[in-house]
């Protein structure tokens, strides 16, 4: 133990004869073991946010959205008709809210997009045909005013509860709680306006983002009365018509577990109401959620590996340093071995001065990964306040930039430094035996 102690210290004395070469020789290393637990800090910062974004539709939740077939499977089936049929329809969802055991709540919806007007002001709007349950579901939250009520579906009441995106354009300045917005050519009262959230991913069949903000709720049974299930778009020199009941239907399963079984129950029930399955897609979180633990790994195994290549670098740095050491001092090793000192002391000095060499990085560079998130907090505002202009900021990519939240991986930072050391061990091995192996009398007669 004396003699360990007795290594290190000469080890120790030895670095510190020469501050700024030990110093930039460590860097190197300091920036591979930062850079591994910075780039996994990142990768698991990504992959939570988009883990978020999938528990954010609710883990039991099961997808069934339609989806507008082929042109040729269009074409077979509109050969004597102008009008497209596809898609849900109604018996789904009365099939599937009363015979699957495992479904404790189903949520029908119908979206059409059509032109909104009030006095002069006119938007295109996503009017959204749906029932009470659908504001719960989608984490909306009401900013005044009160949202559909079961009163409303009954008697089909002309309400509408605008997003707060359709308020602001279509009122403004205005309250709109009492006025009344045109929708086709019908008038609907505003009962309520919702606050604004930002767009969710997975909704649907893809993972594209969903924007709420300039959409339009009215009683599902009022869409139905007062707009039909047919949807005609005239345009100039052109018609076309498509007939869809339902667009989306939600299904909440009352246990997690029972998911991607209730999935595959779902699938072969709604065979009985469709000649094929290219008219509609069944999404479930929870294969979401393992495609994302998937990516996640995948991003860990890549950006670890470019890191790793770091701490290469800096090793091959430690082994060229510690070479030119053995030159400098050949003679201090033939003094040594003719004191006594055997080829295993020579041997140890060398290379405990590069572990300590590379622990101490490797000490300093799991320092500096810890500091990553505030590094970022700093980072992000200095970007969005300096290098992002208003448009950048708004866009998607501004957006997520905003929003990523490294997460330092505990298990990261042991692996991290004991990499460092390892690499301090391998590369100061061929340095240290070839300076054991000098011969001593001609080490003595080195100049």
């Amino acid at each position: 133990m004396a003699n360990l102690l007795r290594t290190i210290q000469l080890a120790l004395k030895s670095l510190m004869l020469h501050k700024l070469r030990s110093g930039l020789t460590m860097l190197g290393i300091v920036f591979g073991v930062f850079s591994v637990i910075a780039m996994l800090a990142i990768g698991e910062g990504a992959s939570q946010q988009a883990q978020q974004q999938v528990l954010e539709l609710g883990a039991t939740n099961i997808i069934v959205r339609s989806v507008k077939p082929p042109k040729e499977t269009a074409g077979a089936q509109s050969s004597n008709s102008f009008v497209l049929r596809y898609g849900l329809l109604r018996a789904d969802f009365d099939l599937l809210s009363k015979t699957i055991p495992t479904v404790e709540q189903a949520i029908p919806i119908r979206e059409l997009t059509k032109s909104c007007r009030h006095l002069h002001r006119e938007m295109n709007c996503r009017i959204v045909g749906c029932t009470p349950d659908y504001l719960d579901v989608n984490h909306l939250d009401l900013a005044q005013g009160r949202f559909i009520s079961d009163k409303d579906r009954r008697d089909k009441t002309n309400i509408a509860v605008l997003a707060s995106g359709a308020a602001q354009d279509l009122f403004q300045y205005e309250d709109p709680l009492g006025k009344t917005v045109k929708i086709a050519d019908r008038y609907y009262t505003v009962v309520g306006v919702t606050k604004a959230r930002q767009a969710s991913a997975a909704i649907g069949g893809s993972m594209s983002g969903q924007d709420y903000n300039n959409d339009i709720y009215i009683p599902l049974e009022t869409m139905r009365v007062r707009m039909g299930d047919l949807d005609i778009d005239r345009t100039t020199g052109s018609f076309s018509a498509q007939q869809v009941e339902l667009n989306q239907i939600t299904l909440r399963i009352n246990d997690k577990d029972k998911v991607e079984q209730s999935a595959d129950v779902i699938r072969e029930s709604l065979r009985q109401n469709h000649k094929n399955d290219r008219d509609y897609s069944v999404v479930v979180p929870l294969e979401l959620l393992r495609q994302a633990e998937q990516l996640k790994n995948i991003f860990n195994v890549v950006l670890g590996s470019v890191a790793a290549i770091s701490l290469i670098v800096g090793g091959i740095g430690i082994m060229n340093i510690m070479l030119a050491t053995v030159t400098e001092r050949t003679r201090e090793i033939g003094i040594r071995r003719a004191l006594g000192a055997k080829q295993h002391d020579i041997t140890m000095q060398f290379l405990t001065e590069t572990v300590v060499l590379a622990g101490s990085g490797g000490l300093i560079g799991v320092i500096l990964g810890l500091m990553t998130p505030l590094a970022f907090d700093v980072m992000q505002s200095v970007v969005q306040n300096f290098i992002f202009d208003g448009g950048v900021a708004n866009s998607d990519l501004g957006k997520m930039f905003a929003q990523m939240k490294p997460r330092p991986v505990p298990a990261s930072l042991p692996i991290a430094f004991g990499i460092s050391v390892g690499i301090g061990v391998l590369f100061g091995l061929y340095p240290a035996r070839a300076a054991a192996r000098l011969d001593p009398i001609e080490a003595l007669r080195h100049e």
